[in-house]
């Protein structure tokens, strides 16, 4: 094999337990926030261009709610849960047991909700991170929005210009009964971190 693709392997088989610590993490939380059982598959982990982001959740003009936070400390950068809505009403009456309101909008309840699987998630995953790393991860208070993808990434840009060439996508299903929830969690560190996170994590720089 090609040493810069064992070198690409390794890294994507660390990722992977840091996604998979990072989900049991969540259901464990989840479990605790709702006291009752949440189930969720074995996260698929991934490295891929910023540029199709939005690809991996239908394309720019797909409605998604995504929960968007800052990630500040050693290894700064950003990191969004994009939930397509379909999912997100599924989640909503499958794990809150909450009926949506309306098919055209939430209500603040069903935001809140939302936003704190989001949190939850994110919270889960970076402090999986920062504990493999050892590097000072800290999230900021997360922001719920509704719109299409192409327009919340493009407001990550706004807000804090440039971001990183690459995301570490880990595609996160929850199971209810028979019916599947299906959410995205993209961690897009900053020009630099991913350098500094691979470094932590004793991978050889190429």
């Amino acid at each position: 094999m090609n040493p810069l693709h064992k070198l690409e392997a390794f890294k994507l088989d660390v990722l992977k337990e840091v996604g998979n610590i990072g989900a049991g993490n969540a259901a464990t939380a989840l479990s605790r926030l709702l006291d009752k059982p949440v189930d969720m598959n074995v996260p698929t982990v991934s490295l891929i261009p910023f540029e199709k982001v939005a690809d991996r959740v239908g394309g720019f003009e797909q409605v998604v709610i995504a929960v968007f936070l800052r990630v500040e400390g050693d290894a700064p950068g950003n990191m969004f849960f994009l939930i397509e809505e379909s999912s997100a009403r599924k989640l909503l009456r499958g794990l809150l047991s909450m009926e949506t309101s309306s098919e055209d909008g939430y209500s603040e309840m069903e935001y809140s909700a939302l936003a704190e699987i989001g949190n939850i998630l994110a919270g889960s995953y970076l402090s999986s991170l920062a504990d493999f790393t050892q590097l000072y991860l800290s999230p900021t208070v997360p922001a719920i929005a509704i719109d299409m993808a192409g327009a919340i990434l493009s407001y990550g840009l706004v807000q804090y210009g440039e971001m990183g060439d690459s995301a570490l996508l880990i595609d996160t299903t929850f199971l209810e009964g028979r019916e599947e929830m299906a959410g995205h969690f993209f961690l897009i560190p900053d020009p630099e971190s991913f350098e500094k996170i691979f470094s932590a994590l004793g991978v050889p720089n190429e």
